[in-house]
């Protein structure tokens, strides 16, 4: 979702920042596969973790919620592509699920601007035993789609969102956001969503 269908991993990255400047730390390489596909829990307990732990993580996080919210309230926007994939997937009678890092809240304000009825299923942090980069999301996703991992494709734009997916047994077509992907394989990657339709992701599943 975030960094994929719509713009929000800039937004993710912006709490982060900003979070980490009131702790005494300026964000880095180093931190960004602590940040970049994570929920809030993990960057929480990084930040947490490399700020010397004088705040509790707890409050952390839930700063990092609250901001990551508000902004994603103010400045939500689908990428290119993403909405006539979506519509393309629908008229070929493909199910979609929909498996994020971000808490519920973030989840359903962004259905409500996407159109919650595109997803047959929605998985968002917290409602698995683990999230990404666990394979735990995208499996439960195929079993309530009552779909076999390896025959689904998941579209992911980060390394942990990667990771959790071929983890489960997905095939991906990555969107690099802010961290580089390369191609391997079982893995296509492309700059945009206006580059993918239902005919790349169709052979990536039966491939």
């Amino acid at each position: 979702m975030d960094g994929t269908l719509v713009d929000t991993e800039q937004l993710w990255w912006q709490a982060a920042e900003e979070e980490a400047a009131r702790l005494g730390h300026r964000l880095g390489d180093a931190d960004v596969p602590e940040v970049l596909g994570r929920a809030v829990g993990h960057t929480a307990a990084h930040l947490h973790r490399v700020t010397g732990g004088d705040q509790p993580a707890g409050l952390i996080g839930e700063r990092l919620d609250a901001r990551f919210t508000a902004l994603v309230s103010a400045g939500l926007r689908p990428l290119p592509g993403a909405l006539a994939l979506l519509d393309a997937l629908a008229a070929d009678g493909v199910p979609l699920g929909l498996v994020s890092a971000s808490p519920r809240s973030v989840v359903d304000l962004v259905l409500g601007r996407l159109g919650g009825s595109r997803f047959a299923v929605t998985v968002a942090a917290g409602e698995t035993p683990r999230t990404k980069p666990a394979p735990d999301p995208y499996l439960a996703a195929a079993r309530r789609l009552g779909a076999a991992p390896g025959g689904c494709v998941a579209v992911e734009d980060t390394p942990t969102g990667v990771a959790s997916a071929e983890a489960a047994g997905c095939r991906v077509l990555a969107v690099p956001s802010l961290a580089p992907i390369p191609p391997a394989a079982g893995r296509a990657v492309v700059r945009s969503l206006s580059d993918a339709d239902p005919a790349l992701l169709h052979a990536l599943a039966t491939r």
